[in-house]
């Protein structure tokens, strides 16, 4: 039986009534263009979102949609470009539903197990597909042994196919993909360009801290700020001239923040009232937007908060990484584990459990030679898989660009 008969013969059956329980998709689409990004398992997600979200900080008009495969939760932090969404079982009406109400521009599928009638339906209404991180197993027959033949009909919607491997790619073309749409780029990882700054600002900054060390707590939670502090008090014990730049999570919260650090009776500045760093300034509050590429330059320490307390999500470790810092991070670092897993085997990162913890490690990389191992394997391990990314963008604004016309 070929693999358009067997597909035909799949799809006939996915069109019987939909599962008990089947909801309509709920929740408005976004403006503008929509990209539609599903993970096949949660390792999935990281590499695929940041590709996704990356495209849209360089597109003022596009969105990204984002589905899970079995098993895989939301996560715990979605930045504004994104949102999530239930994906639909594998019924044509259920299916129709999915794609009438989203209305996917571009879909990028990460990874195996394919669902056929959701895959074909999308080829069939003309939204280009893209398979990444496609691995040498994931699209074994053995699901569908009763009808053999189908997973080369079903790979046949994805305009280009990313394979992790050579092994990966021979397996497609054996499956039926035509090899001028298959390349070989290795796995689509997390990585990171280099946040900008305003390089004069930072060269005066950097004069006038000239032989200080410094690191910043970014990113931080209101319950983690007597934490941060507790440590840092007990590091200036040490490092009698350590700065601490404190970056809060939520611009709101900086009023909040500027009152606590003036009860604990620090001798501090106000980034958003122009205050500057003096020499005997101990904690500088960075309480504005837009600037982190100016901390991490300047701190060659960086603890990434929202992760001392189970729930606040984590924070995203790849930004300072590419910009040469030695990162710290608590124990609860939410959907960014993965990457957090990749920095400490390579010696870039360490956990921390609380102030005691925080205050070693700060003041064991406050020797330069400590901080700039660690800020070395931090920056090699964020410009793995450039590429990838790069590739993948160059293919999604062309697909965009084409779609404008």
């Amino acid at each position: 039986m070929s693999g358009s008969v067997s597909l035909a013969t799949y799809m006939a059956l996915a069109r019987r009534a939909p599962p008990q329980g089947w909801r309509r998709p709920e929740g408005a689409r976004p403006d503008g263009a929509l990209i539609w990004c599903h993970a096949a398992g949660s390792d999935r997600i990281p590499g695929l979102l940041q590709a996704a979200e990356r495209l849209a900080a360089q597109r003022d008009d596009v969105a990204v949609l984002l589905t899970g495969g079995e098993g895989v939760a939301r996560p715990e932090k979605l930045r504004d470009c994104a949102v999530w969404a239930d994906l639909p079982p594998e019924n044509v009406t259920a299916v129709e539903a999915f794609l009438d109400h989203w209305r996917p521009d571009i879909g990028l599928w990460s990874g195996g197990d394919l669902r056929p009638a959701l895959v074909t339906k999308a080829g069939q209404r003309g939204c280009p597909l893209y398979l990444v991180d496609a691995p040498e197993e994931g699209f074994d027959e053995a699901r569908w042994r009763w009808l053999p033949a189908m997973s080369g009909a079903v790979l046949g919607q994805f305009r280009r196919v990313f394979a992790i491997s050579a092994n990966a790619g021979r397996r497609l073309q054996r499956l039926g993909v035509p090899l001028d749409r298959i390349e070989v780029t290795g796995p689509l990882q997390e990585g990171s360009t280099a946040l900008a700054c305003d390089e004069t600002l930072r060269a005066e900054l950097s004069e006038t801290l000239a032989r200080r060390p410094v690191w910043v707590a970014a990113l931080l939670r209101p319950e983690e700020l007597d934490e941060v502090l507790e440590a840092h008090r007990a590091a200036l014990r040490i490092e009698h001239r350590l700065l601490l730049v404190v970056v809060p999570d939520r611009e709101s919260d900086g009023p909040a923040f500027a009152r606590a650090i003036a009860a604990g009776e620090w001798r501090h500045v106000v980034w958003s009232r122009g205050e500057m760093p003096q020499e005997t300034t101990e904690v500088l509050l960075a309480d504005t937007r837009g600037e982190m590429g100016l901390w991490y330059r300047l701190a060659p320490i960086a603890f990434m908060g929202s992760s001392l307390r189970a729930g606040l999500g984590g924070s995203d470790p790849w930004e300072p990484a590419a910009l040469g810092a030695a990162v710290l991070y608590g124990p609860h670092p939410g959907r960014h584990l993965g990457a957090y897993r990749r920095f400490a085997a390579a010696g870039a990162a360490r956990i921390v459990k609380d102030a005691k913890t925080l205050s070693a490690a700060v003041t064991r990389l406050s020797a330069p030679d400590q901080a700039a191992a660690m800020a070395r394997a931090a920056w090699e391990v964020a410009t793995e898989g450039a590429e990838v990314t790069d590739r993948l963008l160059e293919l999604l604004h062309d697909e965009l660009d084409r779609r404008r016309v």
